[in-house]
């Protein structure tokens, strides 16, 4: 298999920021809002730097 369950929750956690990300900075309404400008992108930058680390994660070898 591919990607493990870990994989997957990583990938839903990656998806949940992106989404609340965008959200965030639609509920605030403002051009000039710190949480529009500043916390926001950062939540959607690190949502799709989760997704990406988990499309790469491998799962761990076990030591034999």
């Amino acid at each position: 298999m591919v990607f493990t369950r870990a994989n997957y929750r990583l990938l839903l956690l990656g998806l949940a920021m992106i989404v609340a990300g965008y959200v965030i900075m639609r509920l605030e309404n403002e051009v000039d809002g710190v949480i529009s400008l500043y916390v926001a992108p950062l939540i959607i930058l690190g949502g799709y730097l989760e997704i990406i680390y988990a499309i790469l994660k491998r799962p761990s070898q076990a030591a034999s």
